[in-house]
């Protein structure tokens, strides 16, 4: 693509590779005229703002020379520590050899020209400097002269030995790339000459044997110390010739491209595999030596370029110098033309002056000038990516935690191209050590069932007295006696209650019992009459009294005497003779009992009152719900002591709920242990994260471990599975499953994983290093359907049986959360159907179902309905027993669940028609595959040739629905053109650009094939 242009007759040299700015050296070339006859010279120097879209380059500075120039050089010598600067080297017509200061030019200083010789006798018309020492620089001239020059001291170059004879003109000079006391030096007749400077002398010399080779260029090849190429001027002979010094009897490799003579050469320094070379056929070539393919072809205009060179310090840069008097540089990267052609309309615009040419006064508007209908042009980039953008190294994650890293290893450049044999490993990364080993415990305890060990080695790690409180619940779920041992945690022991209670009584039967003692020693010293016989002696029975009078107690005794209990019982409890009361209230049977304890306990207000109401009235939902929430353990030990066990669970909850209405940590901790107590999952993990921290790793493995483990205590008192149906925990367990997932554990966050959690699931299923092949015929089969609800929901109800049909037997993993209602369990005498022994073919033959009765619109097919074919498959799906282990059954049940998808309703799309503008596409393309098809013989080209058939839907189905930018069909368009002239390399160029310059996820589903159909096309020749 071309960036910028300049009208000069001259030849270039660009600014070394750590100069900067780039800037490019312009020098006046001899031997040529303008059209004005112009016999002027100078020296120029140029700075490119790519940033700018026009083709002009900034003049920086400019200096008068009073010779025009065979070659320039500019070598990095003398380069400031700010990287300017150097030095300009320019051979003459009249053999003087001239040193300037770049820096002085442009600053238009006095002193530009640092040195000059005139030590040769004729035209100078070759240069190159050393690249190894750069203060040596070669020239050559006529009569075979050959000086190496030291630029700190112009005054006595040296020579690399006698001259050659006879003697000829030294049209190229070229230092080897690899070993710096090595020169070439080429004449016109075709003689190349190698030069060692530590002999000075020639070690070899190396001749065409057609002696039709005019050499016009040479150079050493960037890499491979012993190679170079010659380049032919001769129209009979335009080739460019490779050779190795090891084998110099005749050329390695012939490029054979150029229809005339090649008049200049230039070898990329960042990429050996690029090779520029221009000629008298107006083109200019881009070569891979490797393999004698042109790779790439400048677009240029009819005129000769006698000098083409790389930019050193921008490798995809290049510049060219032709006879029209044009210095042009070029990008081999490609683009679009779009904002060149803005800026020529731009500059058309300006160029028209403002000012009103009919004298009304008024300022005319700007011309308008009229844009093309043309498509916005683009310049293709190189066929391969050159070494400078190809990635050195590379490493990307991949899913399960694997990193794939690779590095291109430097290595020899060899004679011919062969495939080197690169490395890319891959590596397991796991980030989160800690929580991949607690995982790991976690999972060989679920496993062994070494459930009381594991709380304990937990309670004894516990950083804080509430996660040991919460492990120590944990642990006693996992004992017996667990109400018992839960009151022992919250400080109520019965053993140790009694202790209390014997010791308060003892105290107080010692107090009374002392004091009848004191009384009866008093009264004998008073009273001698009374023996100590006569005290244990049994008293006779004395007559009493039965009042019948108007107060209480004849009131009372009247009641009693007539059998009116309740109103006896109201009586003693107004005059409060409760004990009285609650006597009567026994004999006056159960339901006069009862009235008389609630009496009596509403007229009761002690702090105990409410404990004795509620243990005698069984009613604890007011002591939960009403209690001190400091109190929160007496409660507690209250439901534990007494609540029914059906009644049990609610109450804890009640309790923790209220806890966890404080919104506080220590209030969170206290209900979590209510929840532990009444083994209700979904409320302590939704209490746990609402206040604590999930997010991470070590925070979600806390709450599955506690989750696990109390899902495994509720298993083990029920005996039998527990349905978690809490989005809470669904969601923890998800992004549980996804952080092992991420750190390698595949088959461990398979386990975790939720029945709704599609997506992770999938993933790891299709990983290929998950799982044993006999659980990828799942995977497979359930990736071809269309995805109807239906089919959907039995389609993922069928995979979940079949994936966990496909496991051994003794697989322990933890239980999934499954929202369904629970298994039943299948009875003793329940008698297995026969083994699965031959092919099935078909369902056997169904008793007829009953005629449904739902109303249908009239002419509606009659289509089975999901339900009624999961109903008549139900044994098909019974995986409790063990004779359906194995692969076999997998391979039937995938059999089964097709022939159920068959029986659905098929899914009924209207496709819209491809708009008429682009129903061209498809009828090209659809013939250009049927064409290749025809002629095609291999089956593996048919094979492709099927596959495009069917992935060019989907460029139909984007044609439908409109999706595809301008841009994109526009580039379709053009290759359809291109495909029906039969121009196929000229559509696959065309191709190259849409892919590079569009959304690669609007365009992957069918670019790729179709780049495959145009080449199979233009293999074939269709």
């Amino acid at each position: 693509m071309r960036l910028k242009e300049i009208q000069r007759t001259a030849h270039q040299a660009w600014s070394p590779a750590g100069h900067h700015p780039i800037r490019l050296a312009l020098g006046t070339s001899a031997q040529q005229l303008d059209a004005s006859f112009n016999t002027t010279a100078a020296i120029e120097i140029f700075e490119m703002d790519f940033a700018d879209p026009s083709l002009e380059m900034h003049l920086k500075g400019s200096l008068p020379t009073t010779n025009r120039l065979h070659s320039i050089v500019w070598v990095n010598f003398g380069m400031g520590a700010d990287c300017t600067g150097g030095r300009l080297v320019g051979g003459s017509e009249n053999g003087s050899l001239t040193v300037y200061n770049p820096e002085a030019i442009i600053s238009s200083g006095a002193d530009a020209v640092v040195g000059q010789s005139d030590k040769h006798t004729g035209p100078v018309r070759a240069l190159d400097f050393n690249p190894f020492q750069s203060n040596l620089l070669a020239s050559g001239a006529i009569d075979s002269e050959i000086y190496i020059w030291d630029l700190n001291n112009l005054s006595s170059p040296m020579t690399p030995g006698t001259k050659t004879q006879p003697a000829e003109d030294i049209s190229v000079v070229s230092w080897n790339r690899q070993v710096q006391h090595i020169l070439a030096s080429a004449n016109p007749s075709g003689k190349a000459v190698v030069w060692d400077l530590r002999k000075n002398e020639p070690i070899i010399k190396i001749s065409d044997h057609s002696n039709r080779m005019h050499c016009s260029g040479m150079l050493w090849h960037p890499d491979v110390a012993t190679q170079l190429v010659l380049a032919s001027e001769d129209d009979r002979l335009p080739v460019i010739q490779m050779w190795d010094l090891r084998f110099a009897t005749s050329p390695l490799k012939v490029l054979e491209k150029h229809t005339r003579g090649i008049l200049s050469i230039s070898w990329s320094q960042a990429d050996s595999e690029l090779l520029l070379s221009s000629a008298k056929d107006n083109r200019i070539l881009c070569w891979n030596p490797n393999t004698g393919e042109v790779i790439y072809e400048l677009p240029t205009t009819n005129q000769w370029c006698f000098d083409v060179q790389w930019c050193p310090r921008n490798p995809a840069l290049l510049s060219t110098a032709s006879f029209d008097g044009r210095i042009t540089v070029y990008s081999v990267m490609g683009g679009s033309l779009k904002a060149q052609q803005q800026s020529t309309v731009d500059k058309i615009s300006s160029s028209f002056d403002t000012m009103d040419p009919f004298g009304t006064g008024q300022v005319l508007p700007p011309l308008q000038v009229p844009q093309p209908t043309a498509q916005d042009t683009i310049v293709p980039p190189l066929k391969k990516p050159p070494k400078w953008v190809r990635r050195p190294v590379g490493a990307s994650f991949a899913f399960g935690g694997k990193l794939i890293t690779f590095e291109n290893t430097k290595v020899p450049p060899m004679q011919s191209p062969q495939p080197i044999p690169r490395q890319v490993f891959i590596s397991q990364v796991s980030t989160e050590t800690e929580f991949l080993q607690r995982s790991r415990e976690l999972q060989a305890t679920l496993q062994s069932g070494s459930f009381n060990s594991y709380c304990q080695a937990k309670i004894q790690n516990a950083k804080s007295d509430a996660e040991q409180d919460i492990w120590k619940f944990l642990l006693v779920n996992f004992e017996d006696e667990a109400r018992i041992k839960f009151l022992k945690l919250l400080g109520f022991s019965k053993d140790e209650l009694d202790r209390k209670v014997f010791h308060q009584h003892f105290i107080t039967v010692s107090v009374i019992k002392v004091q009848p003692i004191l009384s009866f020693k008093s009264d004998a010293r008073t009273s001698g009459s009374v023996s100590p016989s006569d005290f244990f002696s049994p008293k006779k029975s004395t007559h009493f009294q039965i009042p019948v009078s108007c107060d209480t107690d004849g009131l009372i005794s009247q009641a009693l005497l007539v059998g009116n209990f309740e109103g006896a019982v109201d009586l003693c409890l107004n005059d409060c003779r409760y004990a009285e009361a609650i006597l009567l209230s026994i004999s006056g049977g159960e339901e006069l009992l009862k009235k008389t304890q609630q009496k009596y306990l509403s007229k009761q207000k002690n702090s105990i009152s409410m404990l004795i109401s509620s243990v005698v009235t069984q009613n604890w939902r007011d002591i939960v719900e009403s209690c001190e929430l400091d109190n929160w353990k007496e409660a507690l030990a209250a439901l534990l002591t007494y609540a029914h066990p059906e009644d049990f669970a609610g109450l804890c909850d009640t309790l923790g709920r209220r806890l966890e209405h404080e919104s506080t940590e220590k209030r969170c901790l206290q209900a979590c242990l209510c929840y532990i107590c009444s083994g209700n999952v979904e409320k302590l993990v939704e209490c746990w994260a609402l206040h604590r921290d999930c997010s991470s790793p070590l925070g979600l493995e806390d709450l599955v471990e506690k989750v696990m483990l109390l899902r495994k205590s509720i298993e083990r008192l029920r005996n039998s599975e527990v349905a978690v149906q809490s989005p809470v925990l669904a969601e923890k367990l998800t992004c549980y499953a996804s952080i092992l997932a991420a750190e390698g554990s595949l088959s461990t966050a398979m386990a975790y994983l939720p029945d709704n959690s599609y997506q992770v699931r999938n993933l790891i299923l299709n990983h290929p290093l998950s799982f044993p092949a006999s659980l990828s015929y799942n995977s497979v089969f359930f990736t071809v359907f269309s995805p109807q609800p239906e089919i959907t929901m039995l389609k993922d109800r069928l995979f979940n049986s079949c994936f966990h049909l496909g496991l051994q037997e003794g697989w322990n993993d933890p239980p999934t959360v499954r929202g369904g209602p629970r298994k039943k369990k299948m009875p003793d005498n329940y008698t297995p159907p026969a083994p699965i022994t031959a092919p099935v073919m078909g369902f056997p033959a169904e008793a007829p179902q009953p005629p449904s009765h739902t109303q249908v619109p009239p002419g509606a097919p009659q289509e089975p309905s999901v339900q009624v074919c999961l109903q008549q498959r139900a044994a098909i799906l019974d995986f409790n027993s063990k004779a359906y282990r194995g692969n076999g059954v997998i391979l039937y049940l995938c059999t089964c669940v097709y022939q159920l998808l068959q029986q659905l309703p098929a899914e009924r799309v209207e496709q819209r028609e491809i708009p008429a503008e682009h129903m061209i596409l498809k009828t090209t393309f659809d013939s250009l595959v049927q064409r290749c098809q025809l002629a095609a013989g291999d089956p593996q080209t048919k094979r492709k040739l099927d596959d495009a058939g069917k992935r060019l839907g989907h460029l139909y189905d984007k044609l439908r629905e409109q999706s595809l930018s301008h841009h994109i069909l526009d580039g379709l368009h053009e290759i359809s053109r291109c495909v029906a002239s039969q121009n196929y390399q000229r559509g696959l160029e065309v191709h190259t650009q849409v892919v590079s310059s569009s959304n690669f996820s609007e365009i992957s589903a069918f670019m790729p094939i179709l780049k495959v159909v145009i080449t199979i096309a233009n293999k074939l020749g269709v």
